[in-house]
């Protein structure tokens, strides 16, 4: 196969699919470092490309291999041998252990050489199918099975890596099929043949990806088998709690939190409501070090119907009535709500049994009382809007106000909590005298430089270290967890009652409501599962904060003073729409306003019509780009034609100028090309004896004396014109 631009793409088709066995070990191993193998894999393949002798290829990539393992496991520098010495001692221990079939006292070091080296071998063979057998399917297949069955039994999600593979696959497959077809047929393809085969490859390929997406899916047969797998390794004891990779979504268990999770794009539920909110779970109150547990509680019983007694907000505190619908895309048995909960509506009778420690709210079949999961319900709730004024009123826990009991439970911190974390939540409130304000400077400190909020990069907390420590002060890299369990430990710690809360955020916008005009569909994945605070003020009741860098809660406090004077805004509301401009503004200032208004209902509108009928505006695209790279493919057949029509209506002679550089245009697009130096009576010749007539040579002379003398014979063009369309009949493909 010759090194050329067509074998170039083989061989880097082949890389990628050899790059998709190596994305899962990423996530599902404790290997580092992967950009590394990956580069060895590119390597090879550049190597190869470039049809290096085989002793160079295999002294570079040993250097590569030598260099990668100094780097992973050595402090020596790569040129000091010592670390040489070390690591050939180390490989003939290994290879005893090997025969001795030892195979958990193999050291890291000669896990990572046995890697590359894998990586050679694999390297080798999907070379020697791609350029001696010309076939690439086996290996294709094995790819693909291969993601497939870590997609189902493992935590790798294989969403997008199944339609590379498959892209990949296909296209390799198709290029591979073509140099088969001439080596079959004993044919030397030309590089014009060889773009036609590849567009009409890329079209195929193109449209089999894109019905494939838009198709609807049918909802899994089986359940998904990861979360039995989980329960049935953790079964043996207490060291696989909190430890590797998690899958991103509710859980009931947070005794030991910490760890990285990969995300889960699974819808959970579809919510019709008049804005965003968040939506709740459950609480927890005891925290342990590790984690959170809820305290003990006797299960309270209710009908359907009737008023759910969880965190009722006090009667001074201005609300207003709301309602949303939920439609269920898993199998929940509990409520999910938002704060201000009133009444539930089910399509049938069931019973609620509320866990008031959790505040969890579970869905119980009437007759039996066995747990049932509804498709769909409605809530009523109240949303509340709090006052700054009153929240700051309370500066310390009034016995009057707050039993004894409750402070201890929502202020209880393990004896071992490290007294620096009690000092940094002084240290940062010194400055304010109430419960709010030190509540706000709190979860102001984590918005700060020194946190980053990630899901993968997240340290598990070891035997003796504190969970809330080691974020605030060691790692300060987590995700919401980590956020709201130190905001809750540090306001127990200066004696504020607080409690973790497990929900899920507002979602996605999705269209608006065709019921309800005021009402808009969001819709909540497993990628919005959340956590957060809620802090306890004795007149106000529970109020939600929001310490998670990046996010914002939908909580309504008005920081207007008492004499009706608004201070520096300062709001956890989500911005709302700018007010209408007040009437002593002048003209210009109000015509501004309009254009900017309807500006943005036009871009709302188009917002709308997009998120509705994206499927059909995205075929539509799909279609035109289609329909004009056809146009233009085939522009050697309709073009001339509009010319002959051009032309054929025109009567005046010195149309022949124009005329004539069109057909210079057209012999070139034909394939006729005029060399740089050749003249116009030469490159005349040439055309006549290609298409065996004197035409062009009559038209060209006709031409030149209109050129030099800038006129022809009056009533010549008629003639002319008939030489001319001669030539550009002969000219359409």
């Amino acid at each position: 196969m010759k090194r050329d631009f067509q074998s170039f793409f083989l061989y880097m088709f082949g890389f990628l699919l050899l790059w998709e066995w190596l994305r899962p070990i990423e996530q599902l191993t404790t290997t580092d470092h992967i950009e590394m193998f990956v580069i060895f894999i590119l390597l090879s393949f550049t190597l190869a490309f470039l049809r290096m002798k085989w002793i160079w290829q295999t002294i570079i990539k040993f250097w590569f291999i030598f260099f990668s393992v100094n780097m992973f496991h050595y402090d020596e520098g790569f040129f000091q041998l010592s670390w040489f010495t070390f690591f050939t001692d180390d490989l003939t221990t290994n290879f005893s252990r090997i025969v001795a079939r030892n195979w958990l006292g193999l050291t890291n070091e000669f896990r990572t050489f046995l890697l590359f080296i894998l990586l050679w071998l694999m390297v080798y063979l999907v070379h020697y199918w791609l350029l001696n057998r010309k076939r690439i399917f086996i290996f294709f297949f094995i790819t693909l099975f291969y993601i497939t069955v870590l997609d189902t039994f493992t935590l790798y999600s294989a969403t997008t890596a199944i339609v590379r593979t498959v892209v990949v696959g296909f296209a390799v497959m198709g290029m591979l099929t073509y140099y088969r077809i001439l080596a079959r047929e004993n044919v030397n393809g030309d590089s014009f043949m060889a773009r036609k085969w590849m567009r009409l490859l890329v079209i195929m390929i193109t449209f089999s990806v894109l019905v494939g997406i838009i198709s609807p899916k049918f909802t899994p047969i089986w359940p998904d088998p990861v979360p039995y797998l989980k329960a049935a390794g953790n079964k043996g004891g207490e060291d696989g709690v909190g430890k590797g990779i998690a899958k991103v979504g509710y859980g009931t268990d947070d005794s030991r939190l910490g760890g990285p999770f990969i995300g889960d794009s699974s819808i959970v539920f579809r919510t019709e409501a008049v804005e965003k909110n968040y939506w709740k779970v459950e609480t927890k109150d005891h925290y342990t070090g590790k984690g959170w547990i809820p305290s003990e509680s006797t299960p309270l019983t209710i009908s359907g119907d009737d008023v759910i007694p969880v965190s009722p907000i006090p009667s001074d505190v201005e609300t207003r009535d709301e309602n949303a619908s939920l439609f269920m895309f898993m199998d929940y048995d509990h409520l999910i709500y938002p704060a201000g909960i009133q009444r539930v509506q089910f399509q049938r009778n069931y019973l609620l049994e509320i866990d008031s420690a959790k505040e969890k709210v579970s869905i119980l079949n009437r007759i039996d009382s066995t747990p049932i999961a509804p498709d769909s319900y409605s809530i009523e709730y109240k949303v509340p809007k709090y006052q700054a004024t009153k929240l700051r009123e309370t500066t310390a826990a009034d016995p009057e106000q707050i039993e004894a009991e409750f402070l201890a439970r929502y202020t209880q911190l393990p004896d071992n909590l490290p007294d620096r974390v009690r000092e940094l939540a002084v240290s940062i409130t010194e400055k304010e005298t109430n419960w709010f304000d030190k509540a706000k400077a709190v979860e102001r400190h984590f918005g700060g430089s020194g946190f980053t909020y990630s899901q993968s990069d997240v340290a598990v907390p070891g035997e003796n270290d504190d969970y809330v420590d080691q974020f605030l002060f060691e790692t300060k890299i987590g995700y919401c967890d980590n956020f709201s369990t130190s905001m809750a430990v540090l306001l127990r710690s200066i004696g504020i009652p607080t409690r973790w809360v497990k929900g899920y955020t507002g979602g996605e916008f999705q269209e608006y409501s065709e019921v309800e005009s005021s009402k808009q569909i969001y819709e909540i994945t497993n990628n919005n599962a959340h956590s957060w605070v809620e802090v306890y003020f004795p007149n106000q009741g529970w109020v939600p904060f929001e310490p998670t860098k990046g996010f914002t809660n939908s909580v309504s406090i008005d920081f207007t003073n008492d004499d009706g004077t608004t201070p520096a805004v300062e709001t956890t509301a989500p911005a709302a729409p700018k007010p209408q401009q007040d009437l002593e503004e002048d003209s210009s200032s109000s015509e501004k306003t309009e254009q900017t208004f309807s500006f943005n209902g036009l871009w709302l509108s188009i917002n709308i019509l997009f998120n509705k009928n994206w499927k059909w505006i995205f075929i539509l695209a799909a279609t035109v780009v289609g329909a004009v790279g056809l146009i233009y493919r085939l522009r050697g057949k309709w073009l001339p034609r509009l010319y002959l029509l051009h032309f054929r209506l025109r009567k005046k002679d010195d149309n022949i100028s124009k005329a004539y550089l069109i057909l210079l245009d057209q012999l070139e697009s034909y394939g006729l090309k005029r060399s740089e130096h050749q003249t116009l009576r030469n490159y005349a010749r040439y055309i006549d004896t290609f298409f065996a007539s004197r035409e062009m040579s009559k038209l060209t002379d006709r031409y030149e004396q209109y050129l030099y003398h800038q006129k022809l014979p009056e009533g010549s063009w008629k003639d002319t014109r008939e030489l001319w369309e001669n030539l550009i009949k002969k000219t359409i493909a």
